[in-house]
């Protein structure tokens, strides 16, 4: 079945079709098995038609991007199977025959690893909760984990004798966050002892036209300000998260680490959500019960009755809405209430022009340009942008080596392709294809 599949992927790949609805359509495939199958379907394909390896490796460097990039489904696994993509193809482009496309491929492969190593680490994190308990899971990460750094540093050998051969910048990969992570997850978890609970549709103040004029941050800032606050153990947001209209939210949602809590309408019923936030609450008194303060981040009074189940179970109550739209009486069942400055209303087309000021748009551009002055005036990427030209992963990883939190989607872009065609107008930059089936996009000075 999934031979059948993967050809599938990469017959769709090849035709530059939109691969992620049918990457969508087939998560529950993406399974532990699918990677392993990936490789040897490489390894048949290419023994069997040794003259086209090199255009078939192309290919499933470009699957590998567009599942790296995937959001949906499991993202260790989605990781997993990319970097099965990537070794595969290096299995037959090597330094020696094609350096500028080994060299992209090997930037992208450590930057794999590199977002798996995260995730192992953010699970790490919370596992570290209910430490007596996941003993068994810890040492089966910490394990994979060791197997992954030192597959890592192999890698990172391997591409610093590149550039120190071509005296290229040194690429420094920070490891010691996950490491204190592992040796965190070893201590005593009893000093976290808050959750906070967020209702996004309150907060957004309905879906139809949502407002962002809440900072997290602050939120946040105000909620462990209360001396009874140690540690927060965990953040949870309610929320339709397939609605495009909260793709805006998502980076701050993931910058603090906020877990999402996906919350299908149903039959647009808007208390869908502050269904289920009540029932994990509950469900959080027993599973955890070290767990002392519970903040709510909301102004509906359905969650009066949540606040009067926490107190019968001895537990401290933190309320957090805007100040003139909350019930009434929910401050009164809360211990503490925080009270959010009210949201200034604004249409849509205001949100949407108001994203970006003039002064940040130039600033924005500055350092895109800056980026490609970098490309232009440094080697090796000199000579590969006057040659052969460099490949879009490897652009792209350089863009997000150059720009802390680049992300050319928050810009207005769908695809990596359009936003380099929006920066490089007017200069020698263009874009080109390359490759057999003339299917690899590249970045070129002509």
């Amino acid at each position: 079945m999934h031979q059948d599949l993967i050809l599938h992927f990469l017959k769709a790949t090849s035709q530059n079709q939109d691969i992620y609805p049918l990457l969508i359509k087939h998560l529950n495939k993406l399974d532990n098995s699918f990677a392993s199958e990936l490789r040897k379907f490489a390894s048949s394909t290419f023994a069997s038609q040794p003259a086209k390896a090199v255009g078939i490796a192309k290919i499933f460097v470009k699957f590998s991007y567009f599942i790296k990039q995937l959001e949906q489904g499991n993202r260790a696994i989605n990781l997993e199977i990319a970097i099965a993509g990537y070794e595969s193809a290096l299995t037959v482009i090597t330094r020696e025959n094609l350096l500028p496309e080994w060299s992209g491929i090997q930037e992208a492969l450590v930057d794999t690893y590199q977002q798996r190593q995260n995730i192992l680490s953010e699970m790490i994190s919370e596992l570290k909760e209910n430490t007596f308990q996941n003993n068994t899971k810890i040492n089966d990460l910490t394990k994979q984990f060791e197997q992954d750094k030192q597959q890592s540093h192999e890698l990172k050998a391997q591409l610093l004798e590149t550039i120190e051969s071509q005296k290229q910048p040194k690429l420094e990969i920070d490891l010691q966050p996950i490491v204190s992570a592992i040796q965190e997850a070893k201590s005593s978890s009893q000093s976290f002892n808050t959750v906070i609970l967020y209702d996004i549709e309150n907060l957004i103040k309905g879906n139809h036209n949502p407002q962002f004029n809440f900072s997290l941050e602050e939120i946040i800032g105000k909620i462990k300000a209360y001396n009874l606050v140690n540690k927060i153990a965990g953040q949870y947001a309610y929320a339709d998260w397939s609605n495009n209209r909260l793709k805006q939210i998502k980076p701050n949602i993931q910058k603090f680490g906020i877990e999402t809590m996906q919350i299908f309408g149903f039959s647009n019923q808007k208390n869908a959500a502050d269904i289920q936030l009540v029932i994990d609450a509950v469900e959080l008194i027993h599973s955890k019960p070290w767990l002392q303060v519970f903040a709510i981040v909301s102004g509906d009074g359905g969650f009066s009755c949540l606040a009067k189940k926490l107190h019968e179970y001895r537990k401290i109550v933190i309320g957090c809405a805007y100040e003139n739209h909350t019930n009434k009486l929910l401050p009164a069942l809360c211990d503490y209430f925080v009270r959010l400055p009210d949201p200034i209303e604004q249409n849509q087309n205001e949100v949407n022009n108001s994203k970006f000021t003039v002064e940040k748009q130039q600033l924005i551009n500055h350092q895109h340009q800056e980026v490609l002055n970098y490309l232009r005036n440094n080697e090796p990427y000199q000579s590969y942008l006057r040659q052969d030209g460099i490949a879009f992963p490897a652009v792209h990883n350089i863009f997000l080596q150059q720009i802390s939190g680049f992300d050319y989607r928050e810009l207005g872009f769908k695809q990596f392709k359009l936003f380099l065609n929006s920066i490089i107008k007017g200069t020698e930059f263009k874009i080109v294809k390359s490759g057999s089936n003339h299917t690899i996009a590249k970045l070129k000075i002509t």
